[in-house]
């Protein structure tokens, strides 16, 4: 064992042509782009047609609190996933999970679609739904984590923060391309059309993407970090025991090596980690959620506005991914954290008040900045950083747990609160202040977190 760890450490660098990081980085687009257009499809319809398919014999407000609930049950589920998926990515590596992953989001989705409603089949309509929308959250646990990984891990160190925004920029294809098909749905259908068939045909579409991911995952190298790592062996991870093992009989420098990988105390990081994801998670939760049924049930516009809103703030989104990704490596990541979790915080209300002025270009405004300075920002720089702050043994499941332990507390509960404490005050005012709240945490979170920036992610061992 000893001589096999050795040999493992002593052989030359993993090496990645650019035609390897080309399909990584559109690997890694393309499943975060189909997991997020498979949630924002999920999202949209929660907030659009569900209370009326699957729960038609409430109250409006309490349909949609219930449509709301059960779009928050799958992150339940992918807490499971990111604990599963996780530790199988951290021991076997991170090309086989990715594999899994795809398939279950894919495969879930799509029978979304094909699903009876509750004027068919009664009761039954809604736990098939939350049935398959756990299953959906299984898959998608541990995919955008994967995909963050897998990136970071391919990047080069100088443009690791632009190279892994492409994660981001996933989400934002993702959003685009669902709200972009709503939107067509809305404009289109009347409303008869769009609660009997309509509301089917972008769940189904998504099978298309889903071969296509698949497709591109095939041929997909594994990580040149992992294949590095010193704790690996013929492409497995050793278990503590052996490694501790080898740590008694290994020189110096190779037993302090692995020995700073699983001696040192965790949790320090994970919860700076968690922190930085509250702010995004929340703030997406509220905007690209919540907002969009608000909007079109409370405010004197079109029922198409809000859905437009968010295709015109992911096609900004484009312009700004990549921005905060430069400037992360240009600046740091803390910094840039700082300044745009302020900044959140700053324009809460004045976003607020231009999106419920009951004007269409306020609205628009208002949801752009909201959506780019608060959500998608804030995702370009949580893409390299977490990566960053986790040593390569256990990063796969540190990261997907605080992105879905973070996505549980702020985006799941998230719309649900909001839809309560704007039903009870009758005001709007309760939305702003949660986005000031889960703007606060993550900005008190990067004050508190080292810079990560050029950090050598092959060491075992977490940043803090």
């Amino acid at each position: 064992m000893k001589d096999s760890v050795i040999a493992a450490q002593q052989t030359p660098s993993a090496r990645r042509s650019t035609r390897d990081l080309t399909r990584a980085a559109v690997s890694g687009w393309l499943g975060t782009a189909m997991e997020f257009m498979d949630f924002q499809l999920y999202s949209l319809a929660a907030a659009i047609v569900f209370n009326k398919i699957f729960f038609p014999d409430v109250s409006p407000a309490i349909g949609l609190i219930a449509a709301m609930a059960t779009y928050g049950v799958g992150y339940v589920a992918r807490l499971a996933g990111a604990v599963y998926f996780g530790r199988m990515g951290d021991r076997l590596g991170r090309k086989k999970v990715l594999y899994i992953t795809i398939l279950l989001m894919g495969a879930s989705t799509t029978l979304i679609g094909a699903l009876p409603t509750y004027a068919t089949i009664g009761i039954l309509a809604p736990i098939l739904l939350v049935a398959l929308r756990l299953v959906q959250g299984f898959g998608a646990g541990a995919e955008i984590a994967g995909a963050t990984v897998m990136l970071a891990e391919y990047a080069p160190v100088k443009r690791r923060g632009l190279i892994s925004s492409l994660v981001s920029l996933g989400t934002n294809s993702g959003t685009l391309a669902a709200s972009g098909l709503w939107a067509i749905l809305l404009a289109v259908l009347s409303e008869d059309q769009l609660l009997s068939w309509g509301w089917r045909l972008p769940f189904l579409l998504s099978f298309g993407l889903m071969i296509f991911a698949v497709w591109v995952r095939r041929s997909l190298k594994e990580s040149p970090v992992f294949e590095e790592r010193p704790d690996v062996v013929d492409g497995v991870a050793l278990a503590r025991d052996e490694v501790e093992s080898v740590i008694a009989t290994a020189d110096e420098h190779q037993g302090g090596v692995l020995a700073a990988g699983i001696r040192q105390r965790k949790g320090k990081a994970f919860f700076l980690a968690l922190g930085l994801r509250f702010g995004q998670a929340g703030n997406s939760g509220l905007m690209q959620t919540f907002l969009v049924g608000y909007i079109a049930t409370n405010l004197a516009v079109g029922r198409s506005v809000p859905t437009d809103a968010i295709v015109y703030g992911s096609l900004a989104g484009f312009a700004t991914v990549p921005l905060i990704g430069l400037l992360g490596d240009r600046f740091g990541r803390r910094s840039v954290y700082l300044a745009l979790s302020a900044l959140t915080v700053v324009l809460a209300f004045p976003v607020m008040l231009l999106i419920t002025s009951g004007s269409t270009p306020g609205v628009m405004l208002g949801m752009v900045l909201g959506l780019n300075v608060g959500v998608l920002g804030l995702f370009s720089l949580e893409s390299v950083t977490m990566a960053e702050l986790f040593g390569s043994r256990t990063r796969f499941t540190q990261l997907a747990l605080s992105k879905e332990i973070g996505g549980i507390l702020a985006t799941a509960i998230g719309p649900v609160l909001a839809a309560t404490l704007t039903a009870v005050t009758d005001s709007w005012w309760p939305i702003a202040a949660m986005l000031i709240v889960y703007s606060l945490i993550t900005f008190v979170s990067a004050y508190l977190a080292p810079e990560t920036r050029g950090r050598d992610l092959v060491r075992l061992e977490d940043a803090v």
